[in-house]
């Protein structure tokens, strides 16, 4: 998957392009044509690649703030120093959308975040990775509508997708290790947005989801 990622960006193919077939990527790669189907069907399940039955294989032309711009072609799910960067730009746009949701949230806002961030823990507690998984995004997005900033809440969305084509293509889905860390954090921030304090810190230590 990873391989037909950088391929697309050697073609500088655009989303909405045609790709080549499945036996020209086989032959282009020098794998076979069943390594090629599995790896189209990871690219399909996260936005990166369309397939259009009798008309072959597409880039995505996601109509995402993120992915359908430079931003989203370019991302390797793969590349450490991408991943780190998007941890970085995740920090930054959560960071706000943390404090300006400390002034402006309601009290049906502070519910949803609530109930997000113990979806998580369930999903920690019960080795449930999906769960843990939507009680995360659940939790962030959460704030990001809480900041009544739309822009954000576009913004924090789209980030977020393309981390989890670096968890399902990179890192195989697996919750990482500081998992126990990133609940201690949610339960701070909830506990500080609820306080009303926009002056804490909120930035999370990004490796922990």
């Amino acid at each position: 998957a990873e391989r037909i990622l950088q391929l697309i960006a050697e073609l500088e193919l655009a989303p909405g392009d045609r790709m080549p077939t499945e036996n020209e990527l086989a032959g282009r790669l020098g794998t076979s044509r069943t390594v090629v189907r599995e790896a189209v069907k990871i690219l399909s399940a996260v936005g990166r690649v369309r397939t259009h039955k009798g008309r072959g294989l597409y880039v995505a032309d996601d109509e995402g703030m993120l992915a359908s711009s430079r931003w989203g072609g370019f991302f390797l799910p793969t590349d450490l120093d991408h991943v780190y960067m998007l941890f970085e730009f995740r920090g930054v746009q959560e960071t706000a959308a943390s404090r300006l949701a400390a002034t402006r949230a309601t009290p049906g806002e502070l519910r949803t975040i609530e109930a997000a961030a113990e979806t998580c823990r369930q999903g920690h507690l019960t080795g449930q990775v999906e769960l843990f998984d939507q009680g995360d995004d659940d939790f962030h997005l959460g704030i990001a509508a809480a900041s009544h900033n739309q822009f954000l809440v576009a913004a924090v969305r789209e980030a977020r997708l393309l981390q989890r084509q670096s968890n399902v293509i990179g890192m195989r889905g697996r919750v990482g290790g500081h998992a126990q860390e990133a609940i201690d954090e949610h339960a701070a921030i909830y506990q500080a947005i609820r306080a009303g304090d926009p002056a804490q810190e909120f930035e999370e230590r990004g490796t922990s989801d």
